[in-house]
């Protein structure tokens, strides 16, 4: 499952990451972690954005594609990924289209959580102005100001990639004003309607099917080895002697058969024992009639 997941500050982006990622077991990809992990590894890119992190400054969007395309390549992504916060502009869509398809790696869908600015601001409000009541600080980011700069920011800069993902039929929405709950279930709703993930009967029955495919694979192996003894024990009799070959013949057909089921073991034991005696029955036959002659 690789997923983008678009929307405004504050619209849930990073509640519903988590429990995807908790759900699926799927990795968040965050640009901002990315780098600070570049850069305490030391790697060629890392090195790169060091100094450009030191001075203030924005990294260059080659940069931010490069240390994607260097997390890709570790072994945890084969379950796929969620990227949050990337990509913010066209130009950065663009280029991360272009990593994937070099990589072979499909993007099955962004989806944008559409949210309600002023509801978003209205939540802002009474949040500080509860904690202010109950006495605790305030984040300088976490005011309706500076929501109303970055809500500017989005709409400028990050909005104009509804238009781009809808014009590659990847776009899907959410209406993220609903509870954290519905939302969730609206999004799982939609990965199982586009086949990014199996539907839960699906995965429910999956362990079924397995079992019963190791019960028929042991099951014939033992048939075939019954029907093999029968086999022998026919040819062991003497040539010539309708009845042996008769009785014989009826107990290979039926070891033949496959055990299926619960009964698979005793079907497998039964077949054997008539073997058996079918086989002792034709020589002490074969026997009495030598006597006789």
């Amino acid at each position: 499952m690789r997923l983008i997941l678009l929307g405004p500050p504050g619209a849930g982006k990073g509640t519903q990451a988590q429990r995807l990622v908790q759900k699926y077991g799927i990795v968040q990809l965050s640009t901002g972690e990315m780098l600070r992990a570049a850069v305490a590894a030391q790697t060629p890119v890392g090195l790169q954005a060091k100094d450009i992190m030191a001075s203030g400054a924005l990294v260059p969007d080659e940069i931010v594609i490069g240390i994607i395309s260097d997390r890709l390549d570790q072994p945890d992504m084969k379950n796929g990924f969620i990227l949050d916060g990337f990509p913010r502009t066209v130009p950065q869509a663009v280029a991360l289209d272009e990593l994937l398809k070099k990589k072979h790696i499909k993007l099955d869908a962004v989806i944008e959580l559409r949210v309600n600015e002023s509801a978003l601001l209205n939540r802002v409000e009474t949040r500080v102005a509860e904690m202010q009541a109950r006495g605790e600080d305030v984040r300088i980011d976490d005011t309706p100001e500076v929501l109303s700069k970055r809500l500017a920011n989005y709409r400028a800069q990050t909005e104009p990639l509804i238009h781009y993902y809808s014009e590659r039929r990847k776009l899907l929405t959410v209406d993220g004003m609903m509870t954290i709950e519905h939302v969730t279930r609206e999004i799982n709703r939609i990965l199982t309607a586009i086949g990014a993930v199996e539907p839960r009967a699906a995965r429910s029955a999956a362990p079924a099917r397995k079992a019963a495919a190791a019960t028929r694979k042991t099951a014939m192996p033992a048939g075939k080895m019954a029907a093999k003894t029968a086999r022998k024990a026919a040819k062991s009799a003497p040539k010539g002697r309708k009845t042996a070959s008769k009785g014989v013949g009826k107990a290979s057909k039926k070891a033949a058969s496959p055990a299926k089921g619960r009964g698979a073991g005793k079907a497998r034991k039964t077949a054997k024992q008539t073997a058996r005696k079918t086989t002792a029955k034709a020589s002490k036959k074969v026997t009495k009639k030598r006597a006789k002659r």
